[in-house]
């Protein structure tokens, strides 16, 4: 590793701006292949840590959650990373051109259907010969454009029962978005022919039913305002399934002095899934909204109810989501309506119900707790970085920089 990392420090010390255009491009066909080479050293490690379940040293279950909160992954590509690896156990020329960098992170991923447990069921059926059907996708891989990879898979994934049930709709559902710093966000999904087809009629349905005269939004704005739009009709309707005991709604916390403030006050309110938004914007959401009192000091609510109740009541519950914003073990950031509030000291043993002795936990990680794990406050870091995650050994659970 150390060499691979000097002859890194070495690229990134030459000097670009000498180079010409050819020049340039040979040296950036050498670095794809080595990202690839790299990608595919990646992905077998991950597989054999999922194999020798290295993620339970820190506490986690899978490695998809290792990766997310220890190498900073988004979920998508950490459970991406973690489907290829498994399927290169099956694509013996596919594993191998991605380890000479022939082939990218990207198209493994497209390829890797191909030996899903059903496909590998009806090719075994159907007599095919796996590894001259590899070695075509693979030469396709390293010659043809990507979409027609995908095409190719495709067609093999079709011909292996053409005459068979119809595939289960869920199975390749899927819905992903990612949240901007700024609390905006973007979003992808995909879906089978039916349910995007009633997916379209619902926000169809909401286009059409708003193009007031001279409405110059575009034809993606318009769509992305009847989805925002079916989100507020779905809350009021109050018939979604509950959170922790609490039916979903928006959550915007805000100080009594920024809201009654006419000023704009940018930053100065924050959502319940952690976004920053103004205090003009808070006081929009607060024309059509329950306004509640939470106060954090001894003259406020009572955060401190001794040892009387054990359940933590539900203003208690607001200031734990508040302080902590997610799952505090190292490495989770399971949301808040994934958790529990945990006791430190545990009420059977004298603790109170309290603020100071409440920590959010997730379900995985409030059990972790409770059988040789620990988790400590300490309120002389620095936020974000205030709570600390032991091992039954009594080592810390770090997360050094990936630099």
């Amino acid at each position: 590793m150390g060499e691979v990392q000097s002859a890194l420090d070495a690229l990134a010390a030459e000097d670009l701006k000498p180079m010409f255009g050819p020049q340039l491009l040979e040296r950036l066909r050498g670095l794809v292949q080595l990202q690839n080479r790299v990608a595919a050293e990646v992905t077998r490690t991950v597989r054999e840590c999922e194999l020798t379940q290295a993620a339970e040293t820190d506490g986690l279950k899978t490695m998809q959650s290792w990766l997310r909160g220890h190498a900073h992954l988004a979920p998508q590509a950490a459970g991406q990373l973690v489907r290829s690896g498994r399927a290169l156990e099956h694509l013996p020329a596919v594993a191998a051109a991605f380890a000479e960098g022939s082939v990218t992170a990207g198209q493994v991923a497209l390829i890797a259907p191909i030996v899903g447990e059903q496909e590998l069921a009806a090719a075994a059926e159907r007599d095919v010969d796996l590894g001259a059907i590899e070695e075509s996708i693979v030469a396709v891989a390293q010659t043809r454009p990507h979409d027609t990879l995908a095409q190719v898979v495709h067609r093999y994934r079709e011909a292996l029962d053409p005459d068979g049930p119809e595939p289960d709709p869920t199975e390749g559902r899927r819905f992903t978005f990612s949240t901007r710093a700024d609390g905006s966000g973007s979003g992808r999904f995909d879906l089978d022919a039916v349910g995007f087809e009633k997916v379209r009629a619902v926000i169809e349905s909401m286009v059409q039913a708003a193009r007031p005269k001279g409405d110059t939004r575009t034809r993606a704005q318009q769509q992305a305002d009847a989805l925002v739009q079916w989100a507020d009709n779905t809350l009021a309707s109050g018939d979604l399934p509950v959170l922790r005991t609490v039916k979903p709604h928006l959550i915007v916390t805000i100080d009594v002095e920024d809201l009654l403030d006419p000023s704009t006050g940018r930053g100065a309110a924050e959502t319940g899934f952690g976004a920053t938004i103004s205090a003009a914007r808070a006081r929009w959401a607060a024309c059509d909204a329950t306004i509640s009192r939470l106060v954090l000091d001894p003259d406020g609510l009572p955060l401190d109810l001794g040892r009387e109740k054990r359940v933590v009541p539900p203003h208690l519950r607001r200031a734990v989501e508040r302080r902590d914003r997610h799952c505090v073990f190292v490495g989770c950031g399971a949301p808040t309506h994934w958790c529990d509030v945990h006791h430190l000291l545990e009420w059977i043993n004298g603790g109170e119900t309290s603020l100071e002795n409440s920590a959010l936990l997730c379900e995985r990680h409030h059990t972790k707790v409770h059988h040789g794990f620990r988790v400590d406050r300490d309120d002389t870091a620095p936020p974000g970085s205030r709570w600390r995650t032991y091992r039954p050994d009594g080592s810390e659970i770090l997360i050094p920089a990936l630099a």
